[in-house]
């Protein structure tokens, strides 16, 4: 499945270029935060070896590991994301070892650290701009694009950057052009709109003398995670070939329009190649259901609101849905108040109950075969729906239905010669309310149960979860390989001198723990980066003492800690008094 989108990926850009008689060529690259693990970035790689398919990385852990994967040295290597001194010298370490390296510029302040680095260094850089567009997104993720968006540069700072550039004289290191319109675009018009401004901001700085040669589009290329084929949120109103074509002639016509020569294409689309390549499979184990029927009446003499709520039942006077409706539910609240007060036995409290969803499923069996049903009884599915208890965990596995209401496609995946006949919303197994999938996916819209089967005492129940390849592999705790924080447990005190006292602190995860969890072994990436030194070395591209101190480099930050260190000038310590140390008192704690 990987291989397969991969392929389809870049062959689509190639025969968007030839019919548009287009004189650049694409470049993909895959972004490696949508699924760091090893055999899907391994299986990426080769499979887009004989097009040049590169990686793009937005943290030093996921630099670390594109340096030592990408072994060849013409596919690009895109460094996004918010960057330190030790990023940006990594990067730059690749440009020694010959790797297509390219650092975006996320924030003006970058410009500086880069033109410090390099110096340092001796090498040119070759710097990207990632520009904050007008153009704004579509779908779930709109919200992070435009000129409010976390990163990128206005054209005011792009003007700022491109001066800094001049006067360090480097002009020659300014590249490529970068946007980002939002992940899971819906509407192929957004895209366009997007890819014509950036075009125009292209074609500037190309007009300005600056080299160029790259226009990198960014991700957003979607997946029909429902089916319908149209601009709603879980969907795409347009295919992958339709993308790539879209994409070539609006660059095309912009750059000819503009009298600029055709860019390079880029792009980062990673949901699009890695979210149909995984299955969550879960079983089904327990089950929470309404009432059944309403059984016997309690003994004695039956209650006045019982007998109304058996009437409207058994429905004598005929009245049509939406009022027998209304008269339960009134009839139930009216028991509830009365049993609160005290006028009503928990026995007939409980029978209430039951009459009442029994009258709810008598009206939903009458109305199932009918178009037009008001909006109250549309509500009854839900009201009635079981809730099948499955054992996983949405935070760990399903983390973007808990977080931005992502649908994916859910069904039973076995007895599919059996009709489900059970309305349902699946609830995992952890402590938190939260941990449940009460929205499921619909033609261009969503629905509120999911049709499922009746569970059969001793046979498992299997169900999955798909498309569920991007971020949710990773993003329980591994989001971007950050992993967990630096953790200190600070308790106040009154009596003490300070006012309070560290119990204890904990450690963050290194770099090299991180990678061991997704089945990388540092000590093997380590052996490989050392092999592209020895040979750089062997080639007189680097000095071996340069060669040493970059495997160095390599080892140190793959043992180190996931993130970023700010750049601090040094200066020279002020001799102070030392402190006595606090004495640690025994104290009753309580923990938040």
């Amino acid at each position: 499945m990987l291989r397969r989108r991969v392929v389809q990926l870049n062959e689509s850009f190639l025969k968007a270029v030839d019919s548009e008689d287009y004189s650049g060529k694409y470049r993909g690259v895959f972004p490696i935060k949508v699924n760091q693990l090893r055999e899907v970035v391994e299986e990426i790689l080769d499979a887009g070896e004989p097009y040049g398919f590169g990686l793009e990385a937005g943290s030093k852990p996921e630099l670390l590991i594109a340096l030592a994967l990408l072994e060849a040295n013409g596919p690009l290597l895109i460094c996004n994301g918010y960057k330190d001194d030790e990023f940006i010298e990594l990067a730059l370490m690749g440009r020694k070892l010959g790797k297509q390296t390219i650092i975006v510029i996320e924030q003006v302040s970058e410009v500086d650290a880069i033109i410090r680095t390099a110096r340092r260094m001796g090498v040119v850089p070759h710097i990207g701009i990632r520009v904050k567009l007008t153009a704004t997104g579509e779908g779930k993720w709109a919200e992070s694009t435009g000129e409010n968006a976390k990163f990128g540069l206005t054209a005011s700072e792009i003007m700022v950057a491109v001066d800094k550039l001049r006067r360090a004289r480097m002009t020659d290191a300014l590249r490529l052009v970068h946007f980002h319109i939002g992940s899971q675009v819906p509407n192929i018009a957004t895209i366009k709109k997007a890819v014509v401004e950036a075009a125009r901001y292209y074609c500037e700085l190309s007009k300005m003398g600056f080299p160029m040669g790259l226009l990198d589009v960014g991700g957003g290329l979607g997946i029909d995670y429902d089916g319908s084929r149209s601009a709603f949120e879980s969907s795409m109103n347009y295919s992958m070939e339709v993308y790539a074509r879209d994409v070539v002639a609006s660059i095309k016509q912009v750059c000819e329009a503009s009298g600029v020569a055709h860019p390079d294409i880029v792009s980062e689309s990673g949901r699009a190649l890695v979210a149909p390549h995984s299955i969550l499979i879960f079983e089904a184990v327990d089950r929470i259901a309404r009432d059944g029927n309403a059984g016997a009446p309690p003994r004695g003499k039956s209650h006045p609101v019982i007998r109304e709520l058996e009437a409207i039942l058994k429905n004598k006077r005929k009245f049509d849905p939406l009022e027998r409706y209304h008269d339960a539910k009134e009839k139930k609240e009216e028991a509830h108040s009365r049993f609160t007060l005290g006028y009503l036995s928990l026995e007939q409290r409980a029978y209430v109950d039951r009459l009442f969803w029994q009258i709810c499923r008598d009206l939903r069996a009458k109305l199932a075969n009918l178009h037009d049903v008001p909006d109250e009884l549309a509500r009854l599915d839900s009201m009635l729906a079981e809730q099948y208890v499955c054992n996983f965990s949405v935070f760990q596995s399903l983390l973007d239905h808990w977080a931005l209401d992502q649908l994916f496609p859910i069904a039973p995946i076995h007895r599919l010669n059996e009709r489900p006949t059970i309305q349902a919303t699946l609830a995992d197994i952890t402590c938190d309310s939260d941990g449940k999938v009460d929205d499921f996916i619909d033609l261009e819209d969503v629905r509120r149960t999911l049709s499922l089967h009746p569970l059969k005492k001793d046979e498992p129940y299997y169900i999955g979860a798909f498309m569920v390849g991007a971020y949710q592999d990773i993003m329980g705790d591994l989001h971007n390989l950050f992993g967990r924080v630096n953790e200190a447990h600070v308790f106040l005190e009154d009596d003490e001198e300070d006012g309070f006292y560290l119990e204890e602190t904990l450690e963050g995860y290194s770099v090299e723990r991180i990678l061991g969890m997704i089945q990388y072994n540092a000590e093997d990436l380590c052996r490989m980066l050392k092999r592209q030194v020895d040979r750089a070395t062997r080639a007189d591209s680097v000095k071996p003492r340069e060669g040493v101190a970059m495997v160095d480099l390599y080892e140190r930050l793959i043992r180190g800690k996931t993130y970023l260190i700010p750049h601090r000038s040094k200066k020279k310590p002020e001799s102070r008094k030392a402190k006595p140390s606090l004495k640690r008192k025994s104290v009753r704690r309580t923990r938040g």
